[in-house]
């Protein structure tokens, strides 16, 4: 089972402290619970919906839980009658913090179902933070093709942005401070949803 708790983390922060900080503070305050986020996710792809009615739309989520997100939505769209199509991409050798991190990257396997060449595609993440991993997933994505255009869609935005990257798509909007977490858990992975605010100590 994977961890339900989201590290965000930029290249200024000091890594060697977020596992004391997980263990000092293993709950933090609920911030959304499972119905919270069906409602969200529901904003989501309502969102979209209304820019793409034409279709088809091309989703490609970044692992692990911006593939959940994008499942999610996708199956709400589904419902709507629109034509979704899904691809996956692992950012693992698109970063540019790895001299940070002190273990090699678990590596997971992108797939594309589909063209990227000349198609409008939506990236999606759980949790938008510094824009470092947006910005090594839109470098992922150009290995398999020019799109015509990139959107992204995060279920959660918490700000601090490094780069300037702004969602076209936004479940929820929290402002945070650089040393907090966000612990998002997906039944999918950790057996039950909620998103829950660590704040620094």
């Amino acid at each position: 089972m994977l961890p339900c708790m989201r590290i965000g983390y930029s290249n200024s922060q000091d890594l060697s402290n977020t596992n004391d900080l997980a263990k000092e503070s293993p709950g933090g305050q609920s911030l959304l619970g499972e119905d919270d986020i069906s409602l969200k996710l529901r904003r989501l792809a309502t969102q979209i919906a209304e820019m793409h009615s034409a279709g088809p739309v091309y989703f490609v989520g970044i692992h692990t839980r911006g593939v959940t997100v994008a499942e999610r939505v996708r199956d709400i769209l589904d419902d709507m009658g629109m034509n979704v199509q899904i691809g996956t991409l692992d950012i693992s050798f698109y970063r540019d913090d790895l001299d940070h991190k002190s273990t090699n990257p678990e590596v997971q396997s992108s797939e594309m179902p589909f063209d990227i060449e000349g198609n409008k595609i939506i990236i999606f993440d759980d949790v938008l933070y510094t824009g470092r991993t947006i910005r090594s997933a839109i470098e992922g994505i150009s290995k398999y093709g020019r799109p015509s255009k990139v959107e992204l869609a995060v279920l959660i935005d918490r700000g601090n942005r490094e780069l300037p990257i702004q969602p076209d798509y936004v479940g929820h909007k929290i402002e945070t401070k650089r040393l907090d977490d966000i612990k998002v858990c997906f039944k999918e992975h950790d057996g039950h949803d909620s998103i829950s605010l660590i704040t620094e100590s």
